[in-house]
């Protein structure tokens, strides 16, 4: 199963993190970006990598996790025009774009395919408290506190983080990484 991450910053950096240490070894990811010093407090990027495009050091960073990981990456902005394709081979997509257009766009583009898609919604400020996940379909799972939105608030990378872990328990879960328990 390849899980496909659009969008490679505070939530697609950390939801690879995240797989890769549970061990899931097929990611396919992209970003048109470059890390800048302010990305530092919550993304899974290091000093000496700002100025380097992100999509390229999250490769770097995600095998030194693991080595023989099938981790493809391209430095790619998405749009209606690509997006369908650079996904083709994925069947479950997390979505971790900062603008509300790309995520429209995105579910827009691939919920129709039958894709599992993992959003975001509400990770900005510091209060964990009100984190919930709404699945807003058969396929569609939004996690997020649903009002604290980047262009108002600051980030911190706790909540980034938590939210990060809840959308890649999800894709775990979905994509039956998960192991029956008693």
């Amino acid at each position: 199963m390849r899980i496909g991450i659009a969008g490679v910053g505070g939530i697609g950096s950390n939801v690879a993190f995240h797989l890769v240490r549970t061990g899931v070894t097929e990611l396919k990811f992209g970003d048109f970006d470059k890390i800048e010093e302010s990305n530092l407090n919550r993304q899974f990027f290091f000093k000496d990598q700002v100025g380097k495009y992100k999509a390229e050091a999250l490769y770097e960073n995600l095998k030194r996790i693991n080595p023989d990981g099938d981790f493809q990456y391209e430095i790619i902005k998405f749009e209606r025009e690509n997006i369908r394709e650079f996904f083709k081979d994925c069947d479950i997509v997390v979505e971790g774009f900062d603008k509300n257009e790309y995520k429209s766009m995105l579910i827009e583009e691939l919920y129709p395919l039958g894709k599992i898609i993992v959003s975001a919604s509400g990770i900005a400020s510091y209060d964990c408290n009100s984190i919930q996940v709404k699945n807003m379909g058969k396929n569609l799972y939004i996690v997020g506190d649903f009002q604290k939105d980047i262009a108002d608030y600051k980030t911190y990378s706790h909540k980034v983080s938590v939210i990060s872990a809840m959308m890649a328990g999800i894709v775990l879960e979905r994509g039956g990484y998960f192991e029956k328990e008693n």
